[in-house]
């Protein structure tokens, strides 16, 4: 008798094992290896003699309902409806018969869309929401994607770099993006311009001082009404503030540059996770193309991909070469602004995902 699965409830999600292909389900936990045959194609083997072949294809991220509709067609009709979304926007299709593979990326590549970003390939880029959902991005973090991802495709596609390569994006510096070995940020370089008239009858006040991480807000009088007042020495440009209080503005045409840090990585498979770390700043947010990001992008990535040795990540490179050599090399300015001096880091924040008492 088949085992009965819960329900979904309103604080979690549905139970995957209904979803999962009927092979996948039989051989869970017993699967004897797995194989590459070709960029975007995973092959995994049983020790039962059963084989599953995963063809992964990126998407826009963003996913309109007609594109949606296309994808899961393709995978009713080559892939027995059995599919899945990856966190990066990946969408893979899982089928037990290897006839099926070529028909399928046959059918995915001609309607558009690319197979490839598996082993040692840059993955599809990462992002935050942008302006379609959250409320203090100084860009659209999507269009970044878009447009660094079409100077890049061919590394996606193919499987030439030393190791994987995880690229991020953020519309701002609280960077809900994660750390990656490449990460893009947007930057806010002045304290937000606040409009006094509005800031009584929009801001709960008390939210938005308590909102601050380095105290830099506190309640003002201004012109006989209630209002606030940054203090400009303390203020870190972070953006914070103005979710809880949009008359708060901090989004600037002029001042709200993009910023590229490196060498971040979530993993502790070989080592400690490491935060990402400033390398260029200041760089114009250029819509819609980014120009001047995409370039300094790609040097990093010709500089690794000609210098690592096989299974470095951006990070291990860099820790082997030093960074004076780093910088030379992907041709950007090193300046005292690049030097981490605040120690208090070491007693503030835990970097490792192992459990300490």
């Amino acid at each position: 008798m088949a085992k009965e699965m819960r329900e979904p409830i309103e604080s979690g999600c549905p139970d995957g094992w209904q979803y999962m292909h009927p092979v996948s389900r039989k051989n869970f936990g017993m699967w004897k290896y797995h194989d590459h045959p070709r960029p975007g194609v995973l092959k995994h083997v049983a020790n039962s003699g059963d084989a599953l072949w995963t063809v992964k294809a990126g998407t826009q991220r963003i996913l309109d309902v007609f594109t949606l509709r296309k994808l899961c067609d393709i995978g009713d009709q080559y892939a027995d409806g059995y599919i899945h979304f990856t966190i990066r926007s990946n969408v893979e299709y899982i089928v037990s018969d290897g006839a099926k593979v070529d028909p399928l990326i046959q059918a995915l590549e001609g309607a558009g869309f690319i197979v490839g970003g598996t082993q040692n390939s840059v993955a599809m880029i990462s992002h935050t929401q942008g302006w379609l959902h959250c409320d203090i991005p100084g860009t659209d973090a999507s269009g970044v994607v878009k447009s660094m991802m079409d100077e890049l495709i061919d590394e996606f596609k193919q499987t030439n770099m030393p190791n994987r390569v995880h690229i991020t994006t953020s519309c701002c510096q609280i960077n809900c993006g994660g750390q990656g070995d490449i990460a893009i940020n947007v930057q806010h370089t002045k304290p937000p311009k606040i409009n006094h008239d509005l800031v009584a009858n929009v801001c709960e006040r008390p939210s938005v001082v308590a909102r601050c991480p380095v105290a830099a807000i506190r309640p003002a009088m201004v012109n006989g009404k209630p209002s606030l007042e940054v203090d400009e020495k303390k203020c870190i440009c972070c953006g914070a503030c103005y979710p809880p209080c949009p008359p708060m503005q901090i989004n600037d045409a002029e001042h709200s540059k993009l910023s590229i840090w490196v060498g971040g990585n979530h993993s502790n498979a070989r080592g400690k996770p490491t935060f990402q770390k400033l390398v260029a700043s200041g760089i114009p947010n250029n819509p819609p193309r980014w120009p001047e990001a995409t370039a300094i992008v790609k040097r990093i990535l010709k500089a690794y991909k000609e210098d690592a040795q096989d299974w470095e990540r951006v990070g291990e490179w860099i820790e082997r070469i030093g960074w004076p050599r780093f910088f030379e090399m992907v041709e950007l300015p090193f300046t005292k602004y690049h030097i981490d001096t605040w120690r208090g880091s070491r007693a503030s924040l835990n970097s490792s995902a192992h459990i300490r008492f």
